[in-house]
């Protein structure tokens, strides 16, 4: 892919709005992209917090293991999704493992020296890193909360409702989303455990509030799913 072509799919990042035609150039010219075939690593758990990722197609989970030995699916980055930031703000190994789910995945990496000097020329884009990971600081508090607080059908309700307005289109009073996601990879996300995921999606498709199939679930009415 060309500078040109990068400049372009740059512009889709909220991220960077603000940014001149002359920073944007330079920015493409220091992208570096790849493609990556599905379940492949594109980082570890420990590995140098060297770059940041640009995420322009296919699915991404950022995960980690707990102590038992069980996945803990943090965040399910889909495209338009800047990760691996957490090096721009002092990380120096990953605290996470970011792997490819199930398609092929097209990414620009940046380094993070060069992104660092990108932000100290531009006032803007220093502001949106911050807002971007305040903000991410504050979903993982809200799982977090969640985890104490809410039980396992809310916790599982929550997800659906994040997805739907995230990734959905709306029909009518109706969200349709698709997704790559197990019901495991669900309760990885949740929290819970696969008998349970498996156990309220019934429900709720008995109770008519959703209905589900491998690849895609369709949410009656927002407001009414609780």
């Amino acid at each position: 892919m060309n500078a040109n072509s990068a400049v372009e799919l740059l512009r889709n990042f909220p991220l960077f709005k603000g940014l001149t035609e002359s920073e944007f150039i330079e920015l493409g010219n220091l992208l570096s992209c790849k493609t990556k075939p599905k379940y492949t690593t594109l980082y570890e758990t420990g590995e140098p917090s060297d770059k940041v990722y640009f995420l322009f197609k296919g699915t991404v989970k950022s995960c980690t293991l707990s102590s038992d030995g069980r996945e803990v699916i943090k965040t399910i980055m889909h495209p338009v999704t800047l990760f691996g930031e957490l090096g721009l703000v002092g990380e120096k190994h990953r605290h996470e493992t970011a792997i490819t789910m199930n398609e092929e995945v097209y990414f620009g990496t940046l380094s993070i020296p060069d992104f660092q000097r990108l932000m100290h020329s531009n006032h803007f884009l220093c502001l949106n890193i911050l807002e971007m990971v305040g903000n991410r600081l504050l979903k993982v508090e809200e799982k977090l909360e969640a985890l104490i607080f809410k039980d396992a059908r809310a916790r599982i309700i929550d997800f659906l409702k994040e997805s739907a307005m995230k990734i959905g289109r709306k029909v009518g009073y109706e969200m349709l989303f698709k997704h790559c996601l197990t019901q495991q990879d669900i309760a990885n996300i949740t929290g819970t455990s696969r008998q349970t995921v498996t156990s309220v999606l019934n429900d709720l498709r008995k109770e008519n509030l959703i209905y589900f199939n491998r690849n895609t679930i369709l949410i009656r009415d927002l407001g009414k799913l609780s």
